[in-house]
């Protein structure tokens, strides 16, 4: 990646991923309406902007073959989301850590811009701590709305950073176990969205979100990260002694002593 092109390729992400939050939020508004004839037909006491109790499959089923067909759209919508974002990313990267890097700031500027825009179309949500359903697929995933931004935020800077360093001579270098410890980290993050997914999908009201399980994931990812960014970035003592930085040979250095 030439030093040049980086900016303009994180631009073209942001720009992407900020358009496209503003598409995913206005869907969700056309989403809303159209789903709550039938969730207040179910709880009629539910405010139009309490996204739980959730439909459960027997009432799901009762409020016929349309809300199945909806369900299905939506699972292929989010599939579709994803392969977009991972698409947009592929088009500014040569190798598998650019490409990871332009997908989490795509990711994380969407996701970003989604619950902005949704709070401009919507007033929603009431707050950070108001609770999302964030994905469907394979099962609900709930959280406070703070938590998905969290994560979004933390993936946009790295990925700014990392795409930064790949326009240098020092690149980050990512080592099998730094690799293993972003999935394990996104793995246990993802775990403590879906550990309620049971209780949400019988219609129950969220438990209390799993902030330590959560905290773990971001440890062991932004650890991963932060250990490659680190061990890759040149000391001191070796950007002295290279023969382009003039007066920093290691014989100037003695005789600064």
């Amino acid at each position: 990646m030439q030093s040049r092109s980086w900016k303009r390729h994180v631009l073209a992400l942001i720009l992407f991923g900020s358009a496209f939050g503003y598409l995913e939020a206005a869907v969700v508004s056309y989403l809303r309406y159209l789903h709550e004839p039938v969730l207040h037909r179910f709880y009629p006491a539910r405010s139009i902007n309490d996204l739980f109790p959730l439909l459960t499959a027997e009432q799901a089923a009762q409020s016929g073959p349309q809300e199945r067909k909806v369900l299905l759209t939506e699972v292929g919508r989010e599939a579709s989301t994803i392969v977009m974002l991972a698409a947009i990313a592929l088009t500014v990267s040569t190798n598998l850590g650019q490409w990871a890097a332009a997908f989490a700031i795509a990711f994380g500027i969407w996701d970003i811009a989604f619950y902005l825009f949704l709070k401009v179309l919507l007033d929603w949500p009431a707050s950070l701590f108001t609770w999302d359903i964030l994905f469907i697929i394979p099962v609900p995933w709930v959280a406070p709305v703070i938590s998905p931004v969290i994560v979004s935020a933390a993936m946009v800077l790295a990925g700014i950073c990392h795409l930064r360093r790949e326009a240098t001579a020092h690149p980050v270098a990512l080592g099998v176990g730094n690799w293993l410890c972003l999935f394990a980290g996104a793995a246990v993050i993802v775990m403590s969205f879906t550990l309620d997914h049971a209780n949400v999908s019988a219609g129950g009201m969220p438990h209390p979100f799993h902030w330590t399980v959560f905290a773990a994931g971001m440890t062991i990812g932004l650890g991963g990260y932060a250990e490659a960014a680190l061990r890759s970035r040149p000391s001191y003592f070796a950007a002295a002694s290279s023969p382009h930085i003039s007066g920093s040979s290691p014989e100037s250095l003695r005789n600064s002593l």
